[in-house]
């Protein structure tokens, strides 16, 4: 007998289907609802294989996720190093770490696109009701496609002001700033295809297909990359030729996933797309237990729906999402808000090849001005945080495979499942963060990191205060990366933006504590920033350990254990 999940009203909500009150599935909405045990009976969840460790599942979905993962946000880093490569100061990549600071905060904000839709489309097909995972994942490239068009719009209309007053490019210099409004303008023009392939990705993980990604990703950062070449260093257009790059390989992206969802294109394992493997035996099933089936639509298709849904077949998403949503957003605005403070750093030290410092506020023979110095803080800011999120990216991608995993147990009412998958993602999680803090330190110390992205010596000079931090943050941000996908797959998402709430005000108070200090840590804008963002990351651990190992939880981490200890 499986044992049964102890799961409160809302994470019912999210996790069913529909609500269903006989045991074999009752008609509700032209749609039948199979429970757990006639699913397996039918062959309606074959991926799901007894005979693999949990290890063998994490791992079979979280390394093409990896590659996933790993290879979006090096379209941003291949723009920062054409960019910071090619310019003779550092105003380009000051531009760039402003703007794309606005830029990961609009379209992340709408990450619950992937990170709702993954699970509730997962535990839907692992129950069986799988015209519900269908039309759950065409209404969310329907809100995709209509917030992505929305947010296009805003961007136009507020980017000059937001990026002079709040994110402070006027203080680095006129010339950054005007670079940084034109790659913003240029990069809202994908908000439509970033957000359409956030959701189609979320609709993928639900089927346990991690790798089509990763060949979409492929094909658009070899695109991104011949055209930063062609753009930067051929015709020099500097960071206006990196958004039109970046904008061009995300439009292709979409492109790929819609037409892999419509069935036009194949996919790589084959549940959708125009390869999926025959339908003729599950066809039968469900006439069996009482469902009308046209052969016509017996291919899975997802497209974005055009009919105006009820409040109770949105519901789960709606829920869902706007949980992610608000979540995203407190994030987002800490790292936006680490950026501006960034951009107004005046506290420099002095450097060993001779060259003079700010005292007491003032410029004393330093061979730039103050704005200049902004901006090779803001620069140094671009670059560490885009180390940090391609690290956060890899360590995500067993957060999708866990995400995935976990809902699908759920789904099938097996905690035993839910328990073993999510003591082995952290696991994994914890030696995984001790390999990126090694590859770090061989980057560090051989000088590879300090000077891949530019030459420019303050930008240098304010890095190098930055890489011990990202080294010795990479554990900690594993274990907070795999616990988020373990109640993500949970449906814990209100808790996740309470608690999420709760650790970006801490750390805004410890930004403005540090700021203060005139001794100890020493009074440091940049370097206090970085440490306030390493205390978000702890905040967030705590709280999330708090509920993954709560006794009562969906997920109680060591229940088995304290049973066995007994």
């Amino acid at each position: 007998m499986q044992e049964k999940l102890g799961i409160d009203g809302e994470q019912q909500a999210l996790l069913e289907a529909q609500t269903y009150e006989t045991d074999a599935g009752t008609f509700e909405n032209n749609t039948l609802a199979i429970t757990p045990e006639i699913a397996m009976e039918s062959g309606k969840n074959p991926k799901k294989e007894k005979n693999k460790s949990s290890g063998h599942e994490i791992l079979s979905l979280a390394i093409p996720a990896l590659a996933g993962l790993a290879i979006d946000p090096l379209m941003t880093l291949a723009d920062t190093a054409f960019v910071g490569r090619s310019a003779t100061n550092s105003d380009g990549l000051a531009a760039i770490g402003s703007a794309s600071a606005v830029v990961s905060f609009s379209f992340y904000i709408f990450n619950f696109l992937t990170t709702a839709t993954t699970p509730l489309v997962a535990s839907r097909r692992a129950s069986g009701d799988e015209r519900g995972a269908l039309a759950l994942g065409g209404q969310a490239l329907t809100f995709a496609l209509l917030l992505g068009s929305a947010l296009c719009v805003l961007l136009f209309a507020i980017a000059h002001p937001l990026l002079k007053y709040v994110m402070g490019t006027g203080d680095a210099g006129p010339e950054a700033n005007a670079y940084a409004i034109q790659f913003l303008l240029i990069r809202a023009m994908a908000a439509p295809a970033v957000l359409a392939t956030s959701a189609a990705t979320g609709i993928l993980r639900g089927y346990l297909d991690t790798k089509t990604p990763v060949y979409i990703l492929v094909v658009a950062n070899i695109i991104n990359f011949a055209i930063d070449v062609w753009l930067i260093l051929g015709v020099g257009m500097g960071p206006t030729g990196a958004a039109i790059a970046t904008t061009t390989a995300e439009w292709i992206c979409a492109v790929c996933f819609l037409g892999i969802l419509a069935g036009k294109l194949p996919s790589a394992d084959g549940d959708l797309g125009s390869n999926q493997k025959s339908r003729k035996n599950e066809v039968k099933d469900e006439e069996k237990q009482g469902i009308q089936v046209n052969n016509a639509t017996s291919t899975l298709i997802v497209v974005p729906s055009l009919s105006v849904p009820t409040w109770k077949e949105v519901r789960p998403l709606v829920i869902a999402s706007s949980s992610v949503f608000l979540r995203t957003i407190v994030l987002q605005i800490a790292l936006s808000g680490a950026a501006a403070m960034a951009a107004r750093n005046t506290s420099f030290v002095n450097s060993d090849d001779g060259q003079n410092v700010i005292i007491g506020g003032e410029v004393k023979d330093f061979p730039a001005t103050a704005a200049a110095l902004a901006s090779a803080s803001l620069a140094a800011h671009q670059i560490a945080l885009q180390l940090w999120i391609l690290c956060s990216f890899v360590c995500d991608a067993l957060a999708a495979a866990s995400q995935a995993l976990v809902a699908d147990a759920l789904g099938r009412n097996d905690a035993s499942d839910v328990r073993s998958h999510s003591r082995t993602v952290f696991a994994y999680a914890f030696a995984l963060g001790l390999l990126l803090s090694a590859c770090l330190e061989v980057g560090k110390i051989s000088g590879f990191l300090l000077h891949f992205f530019t030459d420019d010596a303050p930008t240098q000079r304010e890095l190098s205060k930055l890489l011990d931090i990202i080294i010795l943050s990479q554990p900690l941000n594993a274990l907070v990366f795999a616990a988020d996908g373990v109640l993500q797959g949970a449906a814990e998402f209100t808790y996740q933006a309470k608690s999420m709430a709760l650790s970006v005000a801490i750390t805004f108070l410890s930004f403005i504590f540090l700021s203060k200090l005139e001794s100890g840590l020493g009074n440091d804008t940049l370097v206090n920033v970085w440490y306030s963002l390493i205390l978000l990351q702890v905040m967030r651990g705590l709280t999330s350990l708090y509920k993954i190992v709560e006794q009562d939880g969906p997920i109680a981490l060591f229940k088995n254990l304290t049973l066995n200890s007994r």
